[in-house]
């Protein structure tokens, strides 16, 4: 039975505050102070658990290998030769935001009744460009089962795709035909638009969607420059309903005029600007909170706590769940470590509609699963790290023999021992 599985990146042994990701506001606010990789990965599981205690089917990838030494062979240096820039992209441990994996078009909605997964490029950043290659492996043995999945190589360079956190969408119901959203960005200011419209009309063209239910939607301009660098920071969608702040697209009453022609169902939730700043949007990763549909129909948002903290935000959600809104429960988890380096529920996240048992169970979240994770996570991961500390042997050492135990453990040796 088709329904919804959400696919949690684990945080990886290196996570750190390098502040590579320009226009990622929280990732340059942070920018040089100690992480806590095992603190990180540890909050992560914990939303996975409670989203399994909550019934919502859950799976997980692997953080990939770091440094990497391929990466930095093609640039023709080493780990220990390399400039500090090309170490710390090297050591990225941004592979934890699965919904920059790759864009999902759920069988219903395809030509050939199959699900979709192209794996996204990256390109606009260095240190996210060399994940494709890991990530493509990881989903060519997680959906290998060729009835129900195709997966595919990324759109090439030089047309930037950064994969789900740009894409949207909606539906009567996740097993029903739906409406996809692309979102794709022009200008903003001092930052670069991530999302090139040519990277996501080649992915709808290669998902062999039809004209008649694909949207292309423009981000605004105004959104990127306040710092929203991927479109789930001002949207996201959910079955019927679009969540969305008022500025967050360039002309969107004629989007929603689309969208109502194409799904007459749709509830349109929007935040007014009046209500809640761009800047508290955004601050508070409102938006990129997981909005959910619970076994009982009723939908709910996870949150990070940084939203119950901003009160502007907080006083609306607490409103419109006092209401009759679409939106019925409010959940909040502590994700500072993830959240100071520029991402929430929803960035922790890759969203594929399948028959969970289509899946290669060793991608398929269990209590006693997570139970082993949490363990080795406790065990092997680094409790601090400082951006000096990146240049340090043993460092490095650590991070790989973490990385190679958690594969084992997950009977995925297979990755481990692969050449990217």
């Amino acid at each position: 039975m088709l329904t919804e599985i959400n696919f949690d990146g684990i945080v990886g042994p290196s996570h750190n505050y390098a502040g590579l990701s320009l226009g990622n506001l929280a990732s340059a606010k942070n920018f040089g102070k100690v992480s806590a990789p095992r603190a990180a990965a540890l909050q992560g599981l914990a939303k996975m658990r409670a989203n399994l205690e909550r019934g919502l089917p859950q799976g997980l990838f692997l953080p990939q290998r770091r440094p990497d030494e391929a990466w930095l062979n093609l640039l023709g240096t080493t780990v220990e030769d390399a400039s500090p820039t090309l170490r710390a992209n090297a050591l990225s441990a941004s592979s934890m935001w699965a919904a920059n994996a790759a864009t999902v078009s759920p069988a219903p909605d395809s030509a050939d009744g199959r699900c979709h997964l192209t794996v996204a490029n990256l390109a606009t950043m260095p240190h996210r460009s060399h994940e494709w290659r890991e990530t493509l492996a990881q989903l060519q043995i997680a959906f290998a089962n060729s009835e129900h999945f195709a997966v595919h190589a990324p759109v090439p360079p030089p047309f930037g795709d950064e994969g789900a956190a740009n894409h949207m969408r909606l539906c009567a119901g996740h097993a029903s035909p739906g409406v996809e959203v692309f979102v794709y960005g022009v200008a903003g200011g001092p930052f670069p638009a991530r999302q090139h419209r040519e990277a996501s009309e080649a992915v709808a063209r290669i998902h062999r969607l039809t004209p008649e239910r694909t949207v292309f939607a423009r981000q605004s301009d105004e959104a990127i420059a306040a710092g929203a660098f991927h479109n789930d920071v001002v949207a996201v969608a959910n079955e019927r309903v679009l969540f969305t702040h008022e500025l967050a697209f360039a002309d969107r009453e004629a989007l929603y005029t689309q969208l109502r022609e194409k799904l007459p169902e749709i509830e349109i939730v929007e935040v007014p600007a009046a209500a809640v700043s761009l800047a508290d949007a955004i601050s508070s990763y409102l938006f990129n909170a997981q909005l959910v549909t619970l076994p009982s129909g009723e939908m709910a948002l996870v949150l990070p706590g940084e939203a119950r903290e901003t009160p502007a935000v907080w006083q609306w959600l607490e409103a419109h769940v006092a209401g009759n809104g679409p939106i019925r429960h409010l959940f909040v988890h502590d994700l500072r470590e993830s959240m100071a380096n520029g991402g929430g529920p929803a960035c922790l996240r890759l969203r594929v509609v399948a028959d969970p048992d289509a899946v290669n169970p060793r991608f398929i979240a269990t209590p006693g699963k997570l139970d082993r994770i949490e363990g080795l996570v406790a065990r092997l991961w680094p409790e601090r790290i400082a951006v000096e500390d990146l240049s340090d042997p043993a460092l490095w050492r650590a991070c790989l023999e973490a990385r190679a135990a958690l594969c084992a453990e997950l009977g995925l040796s297979e990755l481990d021992r692969a050449s990217f």
